[in-house]
């Protein structure tokens, strides 16, 4: 995959080799979890986040493009999407669709290319 949707943008901050697991991840409008796990391969580069309580438990995959911006002092990683965005992404199984090319396919439709 090619998509820039799935790569760390320049500006985000992102040191390759960085640990974001545990990272604190906020949307455009609040806080929606925690890094459960990530990839920094290039061109299929996500963050898993555990949502907890917010959409019931619920773990989200999204796509590195999706990220604004990282303070990996504050180990914090904000997000160019709202809440409600990330709500109504399409239902994520992390047993099947992390390297689901289809599902991937999904997630470059819904997110699109990535916000400045």
């Amino acid at each position: 995959m090619t998509d820039t949707i799935w790569s760390f943008e320049g500006t985000t901050g992102y040191q390759a080799g960085t640990d974001l697991t545990g990272f604190d991840v906020e949307a455009i409008d609040g806080r929606i979890g925690k890094v459960d796990k990530h990839s920094e391969e290039v061109g299929t580069a996500y963050l898993v986040v555990d949502t907890g309580i917010w959409i019931f438990g619920r773990h989200v995959l999204l796509p590195a493009g999706t990220i604004s911006s990282i303070d990996v002092e504050a180990t914090t990683i904000y997000l160019s999407r709202t809440k409600d965005d990330i709500a109504h992404a399409p239902e994520f199984d992390k047993d099947k669709h992390i390297d689901d090319d289809d599902y991937h396919q999904r997630l470059t439709g819904y997110y699109g290319a990535p916000h400045s």
